[in-house]
């Protein structure tokens, strides 16, 4: 799953996500998701979510 529709994502799940600062380079970081932070259903650049070490960035994976 790709993090464009919020509906794939739950508290708890593992994500890969792009953190602000790695955009220019793509480099994503890898953690839970503690909370939801996108309000809409779809996001086309992903759903944007907090993890529980407290960084934010927008869901580009949802691991299995």
């Amino acid at each position: 799953m790709n993090g464009q529709k919020r509906a794939d994502i739950k508290i708890g799940a593992k994500v890969k996500i792009l953190l602000k600062k790695d955009q220019p380079t793509g480099r994503l970081t890898e953690g839970v998701v503690a909370r939801i932070l996108t309000n809409s259903g779809h996001h086309p650049h992903g759903i944007k979510v907090m993890l529980d070490d407290g960084q934010i960035g927008r869901v580009q994976e949802v691991c299995r």
